[in-house]
C-alpha cells in the first residue's frame, strides 16, 4: 500500500484533528476504530469543499462506502494532533477512489493509510448516478 512520506503538496486536501482522551482505549492509545473516524471526518470536509458535489448534496445525492482499506503503521497516544491528508486515486463513471494519510503533526511520521471506495449515490432513486463535472479533478489526484 502507499506509504508515503510527509508533504505538505501531496494531498489536496489536510484536515487537523486533535486526539480525545476518549479516543483512547485500555492499551492508552488511539483505538483502531477511531483512526476510520479520523479518515471519514476528513474526507466529509474534504468533499464539503467541493463545489460541484455541495450543490448535488442539495439535490439528494451522497456518496455510499462499498470498500475501505485500512493499514495502521504506528500507535497514536495522548495527547497529540494529526493530520489528515485525502486526494483521489482514481474516478469511474460513478465512483471515486480516495487515498489517504494520517500523519502526527508534531513528528510528521506516518501513522496510517487508507483507501476507500465511494459510489455517487441518488437517494430519491436509490441507485448509483454518474459523478458530476469535477473542475479541479487534476488537482486532487495523488500518485
Amino acid at each position: 500500500m502507499f506509504r508515503p512520506d510527509y508533504d505538505a503538496d501531496l494531498f489536496y486536501h489536510w484536515t487537523e484533528i486533535p486526539v480525545r482522551f476518549r479516543d483512547l482505549d485500555p492499551l492508552n492509545h488511539v483505538n483502531n476504530a477511531l483512526f476510520n473516524t479520523y479518515l471519514e471526518e476528513a474526507r466529509i470536509q474534504f468533499l464539503g469543499e467541493v463545489g460541484q458535489m455541495q450543490s448535488e448534496f442539495s439535490d439528494g445525492k451522497t456518496f455510499v462506502l462499498v470498500k475501505c482499506t485500512i493499514e495502521y503503521l504506528k500507535q497514536i497516544k495522548f495527547p497529540a494532533t494529526v493530520l489528515v491528508g485525502t486526494g483521489v486515486k482514481e474516478t469511474g463513471n460513478t465512483s471515486i477512489t480516495a487515498i489517504q494519510g494520517i500523519f502526527n503533526k508534531e513528528t510528521k511520521e506516518l501513522v496510517c493509510v487508507g483507501e476507500t471506495k465511494g459510489v455517487w449515490f441518488d437517494i430519491k432513486n436509490q441507485r448509483p448516478t454518474r459523478l458530476p463535472e469535477i473542475a479541479d479533478l487534476d488537482d486532487m489526484m495523488v500518485g
